[in-house]
């Protein structure tokens, strides 16, 4: 099994363990996750491990609306509005070198027209992705295991109605696996309005196992009446992951929205804690 579909198959154990512990509403124990699953307790507690490198106890603590209350008490991150100025820079981020690049309003009101987009699917550790590429970088990162394959290419590909797409896997893998490994360079090409794009730059600078809120994103890009505006910013983000606007909580420590379903946040917050703790 490669390494990609490993992480795959970790991810659907965890996401169907997810489905289990929501539906008790409370802990459940180690046993009755793996007959769940079909494992052994021991294989079970392996395959958590490797995935988290933490036990199933500590990672259901992880995925809990208290967690997420600890993240905004203890990592909250309060974005400066001079770090969040600008259209374009770099950071870091996973551990990559991540560079980034805006596309000008007068491009992104022409809808994709001259734009040539490869794409691929995909394995990540959250399940299945489809990966969208111009020659500047990853454009899109769509997430479709709550949604499926045909309404995650829907979504992306009508962002840029007029842009041509090709086919071609190979020439977005390079940046696909800088994202979920953290080795090597990624770059991004945010296709996005003015606005948009302010609000996804200030999200790059929420650093990995911290989190922040929508109205701590408006303050810091200078609008701070414009939380609802910045909610639906957040939520059109196109890079989804690499732009973490998973690390965006209400003031109460609730998740909020996500766009390619909670689950999906849920378990990209807790696999980013494990990793910060571990």
């Amino acid at each position: 099994m490669t390494d990609e579909r490993q992480d795959r198959y970790h991810y659907q154990v965890m996401r169907r363990a997810l489905d289990l512990i929501d539906a008790a509403g409370g802990p459940v124990p180690l046993e009755d996750l793996a007959r769940d699953m079909q494992m052994s307790p021991a294989h079970f507690q392996r395959v958590f491990s490797a995935w988290v490198g933490v036990s199933p106890k500590r990672y259901q603590q992880y995925l809990t609306l208290e967690h997420a209350k600890t993240l905004l008490a203890e990592r909250h991150t309060v974005l400066e509005t001079s770090q969040a100025a600008g259209l374009s820079g770099t950071g870091r981020l996973h551990d990559l070198f991540l560079r980034w690049e805006a596309m000008s309003p007068g491009e992104f009101a022409r809808r994709g027209r001259g734009l040539t987009i490869r794409h691929g699917w995909f394995d990540s550790p959250f399940g299945e992705v489809l990966a969208m590429g111009t020659d500047k970088g990853l454009c899109g990162l769509a997430f479709a295991e709550e949604c499926g394959r045909d309404a995650a290419w829907q979504d992306m590909a009508g962002r840029w109605p007029e842009a041509r797409f090709e086919d071609d896997p190979a020439a977005v893998a390079p940046w696909v696996e800088a994202a979920f490994t953290g080795r090597g360079d990624a770059a991004l090409h945010m296709i996005g309005a003015p606005f948009q794009i302010k609000v996804w730059e200030a999200l790059l600078r929420v650093p990995t196992g911290h989190v922040t809120t929508y109205s701590d994103i408006a303050q810091a890009i200078g609008s701070p009446r414009a939380v609802r505006a910045v909610g639906t910013a957040v939520g059109r983000n196109p890079v989804s992951f690499l732009i973490p606007c998973h690390r965006a909580l209400r003031k109460s420590g609730g998740l909020g929205g996500y766009h390619w379903g909670l689950p999906v946040k849920r378990a990209m917050l807790a696999w980013e804690s494990a990793r910060a703790e571990g």
